[in-house]
């Protein structure tokens, strides 16, 4: 589970270890607002506190009004823009403004929901939480949001008063090649959200002591794709420069709905590549979703620099889908 997004599992433990919780999330935002709709902070009782829903503008009020709400059980709506008094203790000295929907767990959102909601991420169920901020209707579900889960995009139905919140599954890369580039971008997409693992069946290249702690795979990359699984929230980056162990990955990807993939190498490398793909039967609409050579163009040189840019092009493709 990613370690900035991993707040209702935070809301539920603290809960259940007698602290109280106080959900926090942006369910609006106007302007240059730092955090996007959907975003979360938790607070319990003690005033300790996880994630957030500004750049630190505005967190302090928000913990104050959660810990107000766990005391009288009723949730609320706050509101902070630059315009409210002091921009840099209670608003945001950015210029946007963000409407916040605060909840306790237990007298807002029933603790065995929240638990629901827990074990649908950790068995990667896209679900999603709707709640009526009029009326305090709620209710979990998993099916009916196709465009919202699609796009990561949590927000208001067009009554104006439903607000859904989008848990999708987290973010996952699969990297084929156990390479010094990977050895940079594995920790860079850990950081990022994203839940990476490289594979590599040269047993010297994916050695421990590459890649301590990190998840390698030593298989052929099909064979490993296959097992693995490549989706929507999936992305696909190969390294090796060997038409053995791309080809057959790119094979996998190409029929995936994995949204990010790509491969190193020149602008010569791929056009042989795609000649390749090509002979193998794939149609040239298929083929320009390859990403190559991949990265954005930074002008990036060493390992770590590519890996920068490698990064960029997967939030940058996530974010920006149609």
């Amino acid at each position: 589970m990613d370690l900035f997004e991993n707040i209702p599992e935070h809301a539920l433990g603290w809960h259940r270890a007698g602290k109280g919780a106080a959900l926090a999330t942006v369910i609006q935002t106007w302007g240059s607002a730092p955090r996007r709709v959907g975003a979360q902070l938790v607070v319990n009782a003690e005033g300790q506190m996880q994630g957030s829903v500004s750049g630190g503008c505005v967190e302090g009020a928000v913990v104050v009004e959660a810990i107000e709400a766990l005391q009288d059980g009723k949730p609320r709506v706050l509101e902070y823009g630059i315009s409210d008094g002091d921009a840099f203790a209670v608003g945001l000295a950015c210029g946007g403004t963000i409407k916040i929907y605060v909840e306790p767990v237990g007298a807002g959102m029933p603790e065995q929901m929240l638990a629901d909601l827990v074990a649908a991420r950790a068995t990667r169920t896209p679900s999603a939480y709707e709640v009526n901020i009029a009326t305090g209707a709620r209710r979990l579900v998993e099916n009916g949001y196709t465009e919202r889960f699609a796009k990561d995009r949590s927000g208001f139905e067009e009554d104006g008063q439903t607000f859904v919140a989008i848990h999708n599954p987290p973010l996952r890369l699969a990297i084929v090649g156990a390479v010094h580039i990977a050895q940079a971008l594995m920790p860079m997409a850990r950081i990022a959200g994203f839940d990476p693992v490289v594979i590599d069946p040269r047993g010297a290249f994916g050695a421990q002591a590459r890649f301590p702690g990190e998840t390698v795979i030593e298989d052929w990359p099909d064979d490993a794709l296959a097992t693995f699984g490549l989706d929507a929230r999936t992305a696909l980056v190969l390294l090796t420069h060997d038409p053995k162990l791309d080809d057959p990955a790119l094979h996998v990807g190409l029929r995936s709905g994995a949204f990010y993939i790509g491969a190193l190498g020149s602008k010569r490398t791929h056009a042989k590549r795609l000649e390749r793909l090509a002979a193998d039967g794939f149609e040239a609409a298929t083929l320009a979703r390859i990403n190559g050579p991949v990265g954005l163009d930074i002008g990036a040189s060493s390992p770590q620099e590519i890996a920068v840019s490698i990064l960029g092009a997967m939030i940058q493709t996530l974010r920006q889908m149609p």
